[in-house]
């Protein structure tokens, strides 16, 4: 299994794997293509600078606004009619998956990113992916941290922090993030 399948599978992820040059490789491509994304003037060069750095096309239906950072990008995936607002940041090691009709605001974390707590080990990666299910709206300054998958038609309060799976049809809000109320579909 390559780095990139290791990555996606979850789980502890050596700093001193032989294969981590690759991984490497991908995260100062993303580094050197990111200023042109922020340089971006319109919402179709947003969309197609984005496309570059994830390595697939996203649909015209999404839109992106600037500034957007992403410290790796390739394992990332965008479904259609998908907003993403100002200043959200995705760091995606462990895999990104947003479904469609998905509405992200502005400075907005995605994290699949963490380190072991064992000192010894504490530069290796701790990888979980995050999966943002169809028709989810989250607010503005919410974290959603590695490993939580966020159900279909949610709401993620402005400023949460979210470190467990939320619900379908639910609203969650507060560090951490707690059930606030259910949504009546």
């Amino acid at each position: 299994m390559d780095i990139f399948k290791k990555m996606l599978s979850g789980g502890i992820i050596r700093n001193d794997d032989p294969e981590m040059a690759e991984a490497w490789k991908v995260v100062f491509r993303a580094q050197e293509l990111s200023p042109t994304l922020n340089a971006s003037t319109n919402v179709d060069q947003m969309r197609k600078r984005l496309s570059e750095i994830i390595g697939t096309q996203i649909d015209k239906s999404s839109t992106l606004f600037i500034p957007f950072y992403t410290n790796f990008g390739r394992h990332i995936k965008i479904g259609k009619n998908v907003f993403i607002n100002h200043a959200c940041s995705f760091l995606d090691m462990g895999g990104i998956t947003i479904e469609d009709d998905v509405q992200i605001g502005p400075r907005t974390n995605l994290v699949t990113e963490n380190h072991p707590v064992d000192p010894s080990m504490r530069k290796h990666l701790d990888l979980k992916s995050i999966l943002i299910k169809r028709n989810v709206w989250i607010g503005a300054g919410a974290t959603i941290l590695p490993g939580v998958t966020i159900g279909e038609n949610s709401i993620v309060a402005a400023g949460a922090v979210v470190n467990k799976d939320v619900p379908a049809n639910t609203i969650v809000g507060g560090v951490p993030a707690r059930v606030i109320k259910q949504i009546q579909v």
